[in-house]
């Protein structure tokens, strides 16, 4: 198979969950926002981040996510770090609709995949993603586990290892560490105490 073919394959896959779209009434800029905020991690629960990842304007973003607040599926709250700033979180009536989620038959897809096919595929198409953000300047988004400024600490507490941000110097729950976020930094995957769990309600 050659590049053509796997390129339109992969833009098939986006035409045929985008052709799903208004599921639950929500467009597709709409399922994208709380698809982004479902997976975000504290640091990047904001309108410019949402917007830098889906590579929209601040204001296309801002937009969007206003008429979802208006809608019960967005709150805004303050952030635990920086009193100043405000994070984007779901509420329990965003929780409830994403298992609807159009993306869900492609998912479904993956996991009927061998073990070995899924981890081959997800590499591959991180190289991918990786390679075009780096060709069209977009900047990079990741999770924690393959992120340079995850740092796990030597000690362990109660017999967990505690995790921390060099950027940040925050420290890390285990269940973030799988939270995209928008100041990654591509490293070599880190090989944690034990596999982190995705954030879900």
């Amino acid at each position: 198979m050659n590049s053509h073919a796997i390129a339109e394959l992969v833009f098939q896959l986006g035409r045929i969950v985008s052709g799903k779209g208004h599921a639950d009434g929500l467009t597709d800029a709409q399922w994208a926002v709380l698809r982004y905020f479902s997976q975000a991690n504290r640091f990047s629960q904001t309108p410019s981040a949402f917007a830098a990842f889906h590579s929209t304007t601040r204001g296309t973003a801002s937009q969007t996510i206003k008429n979802l607040i208006k809608q019960g599926y967005l709150n805004r709250v303050r952030s635990v770090d920086d009193k100043r700033s405000v994070r984007i979180v779901l509420t329990d009536k965003a929780w409830g609709t994403l298992k609807n989620d159009p993306i869900e038959s492609l998912v479904r897809a993956a996991k009927c995949l061998p073990k070995n096919v899924q981890a081959d595929l997800a590499n591959a198409l991180q190289q991918m993603l990786d390679h075009v953000a780096q060709e069209s300047d977009k900047p990079h988004f990741g999770t924690c586990t393959s992120c340079h400024y995850l740092e796990r600490d030597s000690c362990t507490h109660a017999g967990q290892s505690t995790y921390e941000c060099r950027l940040t110097k925050q420290a890390l729950l285990l269940e973030e560490l799988n939270e995209v976020c928008i100041n990654f930094l591509p490293s070599k995957p880190l090989l944690l105490a034990k596999d982190p769990v995705t954030r879900s309600k």
